[in-house]
């Protein structure tokens, strides 16, 4: 029955998602053209928040956690798992104070409404996988760029999206190049739960009636030899995976 309920209401859903990447694109261009970075960071919140919204046509409900007193006048490493695209979101408003910044595959900067165009000029970084002659450069710069400013980069280390919500082993190539170029930066590894079901039979019918978790973790500083740093970072966001 569940799953029946789900056509209809995930129809409801893209006609939703679509129409708030069509009003967003516009938006954006207006809040960069008339207000600069500042306006568009502003457009960009309410247009995350807007995205999380059209998750309620589906019954998705959501909670975010944090014990923690995140510094906002410091850089930081946020590192989180990677459930589905709608991690984005949910990290970008519960955690916009600090001006998360993302590093994404090149594919996605152009094509997608609202997408590609914050990607483009959000400061975020756009890196091509299969080329370490362009992606080592850009990574090593972003970090610089994201020291400099005290805003956070958003990394996930698995690379891809857990199709099933168990987590895959750490990369540790884009972790170092952080750590190197933003040492004075906070890691604050972080934990995302029920994203996978949204997406569980794929891009259509969606998951419905799921909520979904945001958990910030203990913080950690860059004073450990980068493997160590990689394990306990690892080891935090996943033991509070829950499926």
């Amino acid at each position: 029955m569940k799953r029946i309920l789900s056509y209809p209401l995930s129809v409801i859903f893209y006609l939703l998602f679509g129409l708030t990447l069509v009003i967003f694109h516009l938006l954006q261009w207006l809040g960069v053209t008339l207000g600069g970075a500042k306006a568009h960071r502003g457009v960009i919140n309410i247009m995350n928040l807007c995205l999380l919204r059209c998750l309620h046509a589906l019954g998705v409900t959501f909670s975010f956690k944090n014990q923690h007193d995140l510094p906002k006048n410091k850089p930081l490493i946020i590192v989180s798992n990677h459930q589905s695209m709608f991690d984005i979101p949910l990290i970008s408003w519960y955690l916009r104070r600090h001006k998360p910044k993302f590093i994404s595959k090149i594919e996605l900067g152009k094509g997608i409404p609202s997408i590609s165009f914050n990607l483009r000029h959000g400061g975020h970084v756009l890196i091509d996988r299969k080329n370490p002659k362009q992606s080592i450069p850009a990574l090593s710069k972003f970090g610089k760029y994201i020291a400099e400013h005290n805003f956070a980069a958003v990394i996930f280390p698995e690379g891809t999206r857990s199709k099933d919500g168990n987590p895959k082993e750490f990369a540790a190539t884009g972790l170092k190049i952080l750590f190197k170029n933003a040492p004075e930066a906070l890691v604050v590894p972080v934990t995302i739960n029920n994203s996978w079901k949204l997406v569980k039979y794929g891009n259509f019918p969606m998951g419905i009636g799921i909520h979904l978790t945001l958990e910030v973790q203990e913080p950690i500083s860059i004073d450990k030899e980068p493997e160590l740093l990689i394990k306990k970072i690892e080891e935090r966001v996943t033991l509070a995976i829950r499926n």
